[in-house]
């Protein structure tokens, strides 16, 4: 099986969204004559005073940060959602929309402008796991809010406006699409089948171990079998656990090293500070039984040959399905041998 998926043109499913990509190793070789990006490896300062996210410096609307010495969290200045958005729907035929509220949030990883996640030791990182559990506490306590994601965009070409080193975490009052696929493909399996949809994949993952990148005690970092960017990687605890609330202290260090590990290896691939979106899936704050739910993080990297040609979604991708080039196989290899 493993020399006809190097070899041919093949689709792959994805057991947590129900769809299919389409996977075409042979055109790995293929020239490229495309648009190649900038590649920005400026050495930034630790603190920069015309940044809005450095410690004590003002922000657009006129609030100043405090003096901070790791992590730093403010309500975002430009909030995609708003808390106080009146209830309301239209039905109008086949006009439809409906009212949507939420909580927006700017993590600042920390107070040092020149330093990514890749820059960070596990203990520091361990820190904003802390602010992310507390978060998600928080926010998911709201009756408000059914859902809390938590995102980063690293890097100008995933549309990153600032620099200084910093997430997102947007919550509202119902599931986002993807969330909704991933709620549904994981329910239906755990009720027929009693077990984790993630964690029964899992075992079968370290058991062929051919798309493993890393794993320690309480995680494994894996390129999964459907996956679409050409690098893209995903943390899962190996233990059934439905969010990130239910890791210990040890298991949030062990978290951060899963992080910091990958993250330091995608630096490595093109010599450069690796650009990607990534986001945990977890399971919502609906006050419903959400066991089903195994929380895992995704990274999903655009770069595709070298530092300035990325992988682009259009064409087929928009009007069709997903597509890659290089293997899932391929890929771990690669990341694997950075580590």
């Amino acid at each position: 099986m493993s020399t006809l998926l190097d070899d041919y043109s093949h689709k792959r499913f994805n057991i947590l969204t129900g769809e299919w990509i389409l996977v075409s190793p042979h055109r790995a070789k293929r020239p490229w004559q495309g648009q190649n990006e900038t590649v920005n490896n400026e050495k930034r300062p630790s603190h920069d005073e015309s940044c809005y996210l450095c410690a004590g410096n003002t922000r657009i609307n006129g609030e100043v940060n405090p003096e901070y010495k790791d992590v730093f969290i403010f309500t975002n200045d430009f909030a995609a959602l708003q808390s106080d958005s009146p209830d309301f729907e239209v039905n109008d035929g086949l006009l439809i929309a409906q009212s949507e509220k939420g909580i927006c949030k700017v993590v600042c990883f920390s107070p040092d402008h020149s330093k990514s996640l890749a820059d960070m030791t596990p203990g520091e990182i361990q820190k904003v796991v802390f602010a992310w559990q507390k978060e998600y506490k928080e926010l998911g306590d709201n009756p408000l809010i059914n859902y809390v994601q938590i995102f980063e965009n690293k890097g100008a070409v995933m549309g990153c406006s600032n620099p200084h080193p910093h997430g997102q975490i947007w919550s509202q009052s119902t599931l986002p699409n993807e969330v909704d696929k991933k709620n549904t493909q994981q329910l239906n399996y755990y009720k027929k089948n009693g077990i984790s949809l993630l964690g029964h994949y899992l075992d079968q993952e370290l058991e062929k171990k051919e798309r493993i990148i890393y794993e320690n005690d309480a995680f494994v970092v894996l390129v999964p079998f459907w996956a679409v960017w050409p690098f893209e990687a995903m943390i899962v605890p190996k233990t059934h656990k439905s969010n990130i609330l239910e890791l210990n202290d040890e298991e949030a260090y062990l978290y951060a090293e899963a992080i910091s590990v990958l993250t330091k290896a995608y630096d490595k691939i093109f010599n450069t500070s690796f650009p990607y979106s990534s986001g945990i899936h977890q399971a919502p704050t609906n006050g419903k039984d959400n066991s089903h739910w195994h929380w895992h993080m995704s990274f999903y990297p655009p770069l595709l040959r070298s530092a300035t040609v990325k992988k682009f979604m259009v064409g087929y991708e928009m009007f069709g399905s997903p597509q890659r080039d290089i293997t899932a196989e391929k890929a771990a290899q690669m990341i694997r041998n950075l580590i």
